[in-house]
């Protein structure tokens, strides 16, 4: 499976069905009034943790999202139907961010429990039938809403996987032969630096009840917190993890191997101080060769609590897991991710905003948007009612205060006016 931790996805909530227009037929009530039933709610776009899946990539290949939307209202004061909600699963550890009109980015949620649920584009509201517009003046309201449109976001997904226990190392230290000696794992193991191509998990059990997720990160090298080798791509997956294990390869000499445990100490420093920090065991892989024997005993008076590690011979490798679970065990669970703060305005909201560009005034504002979404204007009785909400608003004043002419064009969400 091609693993992919990030993408940019596109969702949307339905549409709420529309409002009609309609009367009572009754025999033996020779003036019906209005019956035209509300439109159905359109359905919402939820995303629900899964800790079965462990990639994005099913989001390569689908990236719009849409909600079915609400059914139209029916006579005799009838409701559509609302539409149904779009359950879409998505890996536990997903971080999701809303992409801003104006390119930035927002946090909405870390996705780190299994069963976690959350609305990423609500659906829209249903339009009201003309039932709801008869007045003593006005019994005979022939015109009716038209459904609100679902909300629309794009975002962009980004996967830290869950595990309880992450393997780093360079390339070739043995972390995928640990791996499938310690779990049921398979990953793919050969002798040429960067065989891992992407993160693999297993679940290592050490007795009926005592277990834990072990992932295997690609190796690291110099610079991998700058971009250069695949390092970069997924020292984000180790943020995750609540101790590291640090493979040294013991067929290497001393100097290369305390030169390579201090390039990766440097890269996790320069990644995160918080991943630097993290508990770590220190391993020296490959004991069953003829030298890394001797490198075990001369790295011991640096190294105290080093461990001895034969993926093959298993020699070390019970000891190695145990002591990695007394770490995961004392350690609390990771914290989520919390959304961004958002300032909370104590005034009022404006109803409306009027920019002008040129001869065109654009006025703003979720009411007056969402009011001319749901107004049919075609219908003259909708346009009037339409008229008179943005006059009682101080619109019409306004716009004269800014200076518009006969004329001149209004521009409200996607609809244009001409003044008059």
């Amino acid at each position: 499976m091609q693993f992919i931790d990030e993408t940019t996805i596109t969702v949307g909530g339905g549409n709420g069905g529309n409002g009609i227009v309609a009367w009572r037929r009754e025999k033996y009530v020779p003036k019906g009034g209005p019956a035209g039933g509300d439109g159905g709610r359109g359905g919402d776009v939820v995303f629900v943790a899964d800790t079965r899946l462990t990639t994005l990539v099913e989001f390569r290949y689908t990236q719009n999202f849409i909600a079915t939307s609400g059914e139209n209202g029916g006579t005799s004061n009838c409701t559509g139907r609302s539409g149904t909600d779009l359950i879409v699963h998505v890996p536990a550890g997903t971080l999701v961010y809303v992409i801003e009109d104006d390119g930035d980015e927002r946090l909405l949620a870390d996705l780190a429990d299994e069963g976690q649920r959350l609305v990423v584009a609500k659906g829209g509201r249903g339009g009201l039938g003309n039932q709801h517009f008869a007045t003593s003046r006005r019994q005979a309201p022939h015109f009716a809403e038209q459904g609100e449109p679902g909300q629309r976001r794009h975002l962009r997904l980004e996967l830290k996987l869950l595990a309880d226990c992450g393997l780093i190392g360079l390339p070739n230290a043995g972390k995928s032969s640990l791996l499938a000696a310690s779990s049921a794992a398979r990953p793919r193991i050969a002798d040429y630096p960067f065989t891992t191509l992407e993160p693999q998990l297993g679940v290592v059990r050490l007795d009926p009840e005592t277990a834990f997720v072990m992932v295997d990160l690609p190796g690291l090298i110099a610079g991998a917190s700058e971009g250069v080798g695949l390092g970069d791509r997924f020292l984000r997956h180790a943020e995750r993890a609540r101790t590291l294990i640090h493979l040294l390869d013991g067929a290497l000499s001393i100097e290369e191997i305390l030169a390579n445990k201090a390039s990766i100490d440097h890269e996790l420093a320069a990644w995160s101080p918080s991943l630097a920090a993290k508990p770590t065991l220190l391993a020296l892989s490959k004991c069953d060769l003829p030298n890394a024997q001797e490198h075990y005993e001369a790295l011991r008076k640096t190294f105290p609590t080093l461990h001895r590690l034969s993926s093959a011979t298993h020699e070390g490798l019970r000891e190695l897991l145990f002591a990695a679970w007394q770490q995961i065990d004392a350690l609390p669970p990771p914290a989520p991710l919390l959304p961004d703060a958002r300032t909370i305005q104590l005034r009022p909201r404006e109803p409306f905003h009027i920019t002008r560009e040129g001869e065109v005034f654009l006025i703003q504002g979720e009411r007056v948007e969402r009011l001319a979404s749901m107004t049919d204007f075609a219908n003259n009785e909708a346009l009037g009612r339409f008229e008179r909400i943005l006059d009682k608003l101080g619109v019409d004043r306004a716009l004269r205060d800014l200076g518009i002419q006969e004329g001149d064009t209004v521009r409200i969400g996607g609809f244009e006016f001409t003044f008059s």
